[in-house]
């Protein structure tokens, strides 16, 4: 008896140790995105340097660069890195060169191929760059706005060097893409929160800006080769502080890509980004890993109530205070970032996206499988 109250007692302490790391990390960490104030697009003095890495991207260079040439910003350059591609982005490029101006390309040689990922190609569309400050995106990004430079370019300051923005991906009709655009907004709210709070960690090539000096004085990948992806958190883990590093969460900020299209491209996706999780600092890990791990321990355990009705009524008040509490942090962001009511996709979502990220990390350690950029 005494050792069967012991145990009730230590899974209790447990289940409420879960809650209460549940309900803090909230608080700190996700609310704080929703209350940031970025700074007005007003001054657009500033030139501007877009940089964009291209593989086999004829099509989306076609339909996406005109938007980026065309953005409303007076001074800035656009710059494609055509990486190894072996499908027409070569003439694509010299055709939307004779339309741009403002547009610049460079090209490396299939020979150079054995290099991992795109850290050659970023190199050298930093190295090419005329400006000081820089704007990443992807090849498969449109911005949302003609804004988008003018809200991004805005966030540089003397003190601030990097800004980490939002990269959405487009709506389409189906589960699988609300998930997907579940998660990469759950993302933003907390890496954007870290951030925040001066832990910053990640960002997403697909949406972000630093300058020119931290990029070329950081010697970003020389010891990062070797992995496959995660060029944009490499440099944040490398060059990013507390107090150089700011976000850009409003919607006209922002761009929207392709998304992936099956749940085994998302797949293939997370666990290339994922090979970067090990670099991240001892700190950031224990906070990622425990918001995961007390999620799902607290999910399990209140499921498991539920064959205790004495405990019923305690398990679902405390479930429904910890939704409640994401939903309105989450609505916040949303309203914000402009993501409408993607929020109430954690009804959904709350409970898997913890054990997929999990079981794909755990995929990531055992597999001897390189992972490449496609």
């Amino acid at each position: 008896m005494i050792v069967e109250q012991t145990t009730l007692y230590i899974v209790l302490g447990i289940y409420g140790f879960c809650w209460c790391f549940q309900i803090f990390y909230h608080l700190f960490f996700m609310l704080k995105t929703s209350q940031f104030s970025p700074s007005k697009a007003s001054d657009c003095s500033t030139p501007l340097s877009v940089v964009i890495c291209a593989k086999n991207e004829a099509q989306n260079l076609q339909n996406y660069i005109p938007e980026i040439c065309q953005q409303d910003y007076p001074d800035f350059e656009v710059i494609v890195v055509n990486d190894c591609s072996t499908d027409n982005t070569e003439l694509v490029l010299a055709q939307l060169k004779s339309r741009f101006s403002n547009l610049y390309y460079t090209s490396i040689p299939l020979s150079q191929q054995h290099y991992e990922g795109k850290k050659l190609a970023l190199t050298l569309g930093v190295k090419a760059a005329n400006n000081e400050h820089l704007v990443l995106t992807d090849a498969d990004c449109r911005p949302v706005s003609d804004k988008w430079l003018q809200e991004i370019g805005a966030q540089f300051s003397d003190e601030k060097k990097i800004v980490i923005g939002h990269g959405r991906f487009e709506k389409r009709k189906s589960l699988f893409n609300l998930f997907l655009r579940y998660e990469t907004f759950f993302n933003a709210v907390q890496y954007m929160g870290f951030a925040l709070r001066g832990k910053p960690f990640m960002a997403v090539g697909r949406n972000m800006a630093y300058t020119k000096s931290l990029f070329t004085q950081g010697n970003i990948f020389k010891n990062y080769f070797n992995i496959a992806s995660g060029d944009d958190d490499l440099f944040v883990r490398q060059c990013a502080t507390k107090n150089n590093t700011t976000i850009q969460p409003c919607y006209s900020g922002q761009t929207e890509s392709i998304p992936p299209l099956s749940f085994s491209e998302w797949m293939i996706r997370k666990s290339r980004h994922l090979t970067t999780a090990p670099v991240y600092k001892p700190g950031i890990k224990l906070w990622l890993g425990g918001e995961a791990l007390t999620r799902q321990i607290f999910w399990l355990l209140t499921l498991c109530s539920l064959f205790f009705p004495t405990f019923v009524p305690l398990t679902m008040g405390l479930l429904v205070v910890r939704l409640v509490l994401v939903h309105v942090i989450l609505a916040r962001a949303a309203k914000k970032m402009g993501e409408n009511k993607l929020y109430w996709a954690t009804i959904l979502f709350d409970l898997i996206t913890p054990f997929l990220i999990g079981s794909i990390w755990v995929i990531n350690i055992f597999s001897a499988k390189k992972k490449k950029w496609k």
